[in-house]
């Protein structure tokens, strides 16, 4: 005979399972709750005005990184190049400031300005985004196995612009008209860093083309099911050229503002920056598999590196354990995102057997 299972049972089986999830979904805050009250005890100067500036900047580099990694990851796609972009961005503007660009047809060398330099340096952010795109979408190349090509293509071309040497002081000359570059990652407007201001309008930007436009919607169908999308008529290919080029347009502001915080351009700017992109967006509940994610949560999850990362180095954390630490926090949010789909799927199936 059948046992009839105890509606108390199966009440509170299901009160258990909401706490749960909500406990999951509030998880970014809560980390990030911890971890600030955590380090203001275990290292000194954390809350100090200048360690929380700085804190800041970094945050507004690895959350740009992470709100254009989060739009390729909610398409099912990863975006391995965005570190080598970030280099490669740094010493195309590093090399236009420090010795222009030369024509030796003409026998002249020309000198940009500051504003063209930075157009200059997008463009070509967005073109090496479009080349990943175009390599996965016409070619049907894997997104991991295309935009590891071009992390190494970007690198190499990074070295090669100055055959692996610096280009020092972009302050630039007066005469030449090209001076000002620093007020990119050193500037203030109205006592808040440049740096974050690009920040916070790239994020309310995405944001809103995420939930207000069809092209956001088509993002996200795009990642939850692509053939499901393509045969309602949307354009798959042509989103995933978007979201590509948007990410490597993040990437060189990434670029463009890391050399003009060290007035210095080096092509080894931005190694390893693609694992904080994706554990930025990872932490914020963008799912690995797609079609889930915000850009809040990429905001919020930049600030969890930030914290992480800055709080460990202010802490005298030996740079071998920092490695371990945050392989350890990637994986460990792949874990629980995989959790909360779980737990989601019984939601639903416990809804649908009441």
């Amino acid at each position: 005979m059948e046992k009839i299972a105890n509606p108390k049972q199966k009440e509170k089986k299901k009160n258990s399972l909401s706490i749960g999830m909500l406990l999951l979904k509030v998880r970014t805050f809560v980390v990030l709750a911890i971890l600030l009250i955590v380090f203001s005890f275990i290292a000194p100067n954390f809350t100090n005005k200048e360690s929380i500036i700085l804190i800041i900047k970094h945050v507004a580099l690895y959350g740009l990184l992470g709100i254009g990694m989060t739009l390729v990851i909610i398409t099912g796609g990863i975006d391995l190049s965005v570190g080598s972009i970030v280099g490669l961005s740094a010493m195309i503007s590093g090399g236009l400031i420090y010795e222009g660009l030369a024509l030796p047809i003409f026998g002249v060398k020309i000198y940009f300005n500051v504003p063209i330099i930075i157009i200059l340096t997008l463009i070509s952010g967005v073109i090496i985004g479009l080349i990943n795109g175009i390599v996965i979408t016409k070619f049907k190349v894997t997104p991991f196995i295309t935009t590891l090509g071009m992390l190494y293509i970007a690198r190499g071309l990074a070295l090669l612009r100055s055959n692996g040497a610096t280009f020092p002081d972009l302050t630039g000359k007066a005469e030449l008209g090209n001076t000002g570059f620093q007020f990119l990652g050193q500037g203030t407007i109205l006592g808040i860093p440049v740096a974050i201001w690009i920040f916070a309008i790239i994020s309310l930007i995405a944001a809103f083309l995420l939930k207000k436009t069809p092209l956001g919607w088509h993002i996200y169908a795009t990642g939850g099911n692509e053939n499901a999308a393509k045969l309602s008529g949307i354009l798959t290919d042509r989103v995933k050229l978007f979201v590509y080029a948007f990410s490597g347009l993040c990437a060189a502001f990434v670029g463009l503002i890391a050399a003009s915080q060290l007035t210095a351009a080096q092509p080894a700017t931005g190694e390893s920056w693609e694992l904080s992109a994706i554990a930025a967006s990872v932490l914020g509940g963008t799912s690995m598999m797609g079609g889930v994610g915000t850009i809040g949560g990429a905001v919020i999850g930049a600030l969890i590196i930030g914290v992480i990362n800055d709080g460990m180095v202010m802490s005298g954390v030996s740079e071998f354990w920092q490695q371990v630490i945050r392989g350890s926090v990637i994986i460990i949010a792949v874990i629980v995102d995989q959790v909360q789909r779980n737990m989601e799927a019984k939601m639903a199936l416990e809804q649908k057997n009441a």
